[in-house]
């Protein structure tokens, strides 16, 4: 319970935090936060024109609609994860210099990008709404559903950040397995693809971000629950690796100040 106290007393500070990561996102563009939207227009728009030249098929009747649901929440996770690895060494002067709660950067990175999701959400609404499929009652898991890949992030993070403090190359060994990690999600093309494609069809099958991409499918595009017993499955991974990644972190973080 000392965490909670702990976020719960620098309160301020988190929300200091996130709102610098919103803003400062896209600090002196002339767009600001339209960002949040046209980023993920251009890569639909990117991969709309030429992965189905690729790949006959590759997303069934609809393939933007198909597209834009799987590869804003894949962005989500993309760009948190990526700048959580960072987080730390990004912020070795603070950190050498005043005491507070180091979780505090992380969680904050993790909100910022919840909240930029959710932002853009509202492009996936709009999508929805023009070619016909409008919302459903299973809308309702949305927040469950993002509340579940927070909690992943979160986790992983925790424990990227801190290593990435003592190990200088981690972060460029992430952005490498990020890229690859998007072809082991079925982001860009059908999951039916790899019918027939043995021991790979599985575990990309059992890929926790195939669970949640392939759940936003089912809330957004085809109208039925996400599938529970998979999800909670996800859920509980989560929260082991939450709680894997914060004893981890709570015990590499009294090296940050001489490594960073």
């Amino acid at each position: 319970m000392h965490i909670f106290k702990d976020i719960y007393d620098y309160r301020e500070l988190l929300k200091t935090n996130v709102k610098k990561d919103i803003r400062g996102k896209y600090k002196g563009s002339f767009l600001g936060i339209l960002w949040s939207f046209i980023n993920p227009l251009l890569q639909v728009v990117v991969y709309w024109i030429v992965f189905p030249y690729l790949m006959r098929g590759a997303g069934g009747d609809n393939y933007l609609v198909y597209l834009i649901t799987g590869l804003i929440p894949w962005t989500f996770f993309l760009t948190t994860v990526s700048a959580g690895t960072t987080a730390i060494k990004a912020n070795a002067g603070i950190i050498k210099k005043v005491y507070f709660p180091r979780e505090i950067l992380l969680i904050s990175q993790v909100l910022s990008g919840l909240v930029n999701f959710m932002i853009s959400c509202i492009i996936i609404f709009v999508f929805c709404f023009a070619f016909g499929y409008g919302l459903s009652i299973q809308i309702l898991m949305l927040p469950v559903v993002a509340l579940i890949q927070s909690i992943l992030i979160l986790g992983i993070i925790l424990i990227l950040s801190s290593l990435n403090a003592y190990i200088q190359d981690l972060e460029y060994i992430v952005s490498f397995l990020l890229t690859m990690g998007m072809y082991a999600t079925p982001v860009i093309y059908d999951l039916s693809l790899l019918d027939g494609a043995g021991t790979l069809g599985k575990i990309i099958r059992m890929n926790p971000l195939t669970i949640l991409v392939m759940s936003y499918r089912d809330i957004f595009m085809y109208h039925v629950w996400p599938p529970m017993k998979q999800l909670g499955m996800v859920a509980l991974l989560a929260l082991v690796i939450l709680i894997i990644g914060y004893m981890v972190f709570k015990k590499l973080e009294k090296g940050f100040a001489e490594e960073l």
